[in-house]
């Protein structure tokens, strides 16, 4: 899937014909090739029906919620999921991110913003292959396969969602630097999302909680208060 190549597909999920409509007509313009559905039980039959590249999704709808409906949907995809919401709350933008969605967009938004947010996001899930990755050994507890996208933590496999991924690759490229949260924010989600440093500290904690061994006193990713993060440095058998 490339974002350079229009037609992506994107299923937009919303109770509000209205907003169906509006969303469409923008997205139509922009090039995409948008499906609707107009509920949370609809939405998981276009999934696998149309095997969108891209969800839309509405929070407030009678029959499923968006949160139960991404649950849901988690089941059967990885499809990336961008929550749509008027609720504003950073207690409902985290719970939405924890439970995998790729990004959360508060209403009202503007077309330019939608857009600007949908291609971050497919930018996001895209493999990096501009350059190729050996399996780097960080200590006997944590490997890494770039190429392969594996992580293994005392012998055991991790699933990383495709920002986790993207995040940890910023990080163990430029072990022992400093990563200020500008530069990570820029490098993992886009220029779109200057302003959203919640997003590097949620992330962060993400990271943390599935490779490190205690992750409150963390021994891989190094917090430098207020200034960003750091990858410990390790002796590099096989190179980036």
């Amino acid at each position: 899937m490339s974002i350079n190549k229009i037609h992506n597909k994107i299923l937009v999920v919303d109770d509000e014909p209205r907003m169906l409509q509006l969303i469409a007509m923008n997205l139509n313009l922009e090039g995409f090739e948008v499906v609707s559905a107009q509920g949370g039980f609809q939405s998981l039959e276009k999934v696998t029906r149309e095997m969108p590249d891209l969800v839309l999704l509405d929070i407030m709808m009678p029959d499923m919620d968006g949160f139960e409906t991404l649950k849901r949907i988690r089941e059967i995809s990885n499809v990336p999921v961008i929550f749509l919401s008027v609720k504003a709350e950073e207690s409902d933008r985290v719970h939405g991110l924890d439970l995998g969605a790729d990004d959360y967009i508060t209403k009202p938004f503007s077309p330019r913003e939608l857009v600007s947010r949908i291609k971050a996001v497919l930018r996001r899930v895209e493999p990096e292959n501009a350059v190729k990755k050996n399996e780097i050994k960080i200590d006997d507890d944590l490997t890494i396969d770039f190429d392969q996208r594996r992580v293994i933590v005392c012998g055991k496999e991790l699933k990383l969602r495709a920002t986790e991924y993207r995040l940890l690759y910023q990080l163990v490229i430029n072990a022992g630097k400093l990563m200020s949260h500008e530069t990570l924010l820029s490098r993992v989600w886009g220029p779109e999302y200057q302003d959203e440093d919640q997003y590097v500290r949620l992330y962060i904690t993400y990271l943390r909680q599935k490779i490190e061994k205690d992750p409150k006193n963390p021994h891989y990713i190094l917090s430098e208060r207020g200034l960003g993060y750091r990858f410990i440095e390790f002796a590099q058998n096989g190179k980036i």
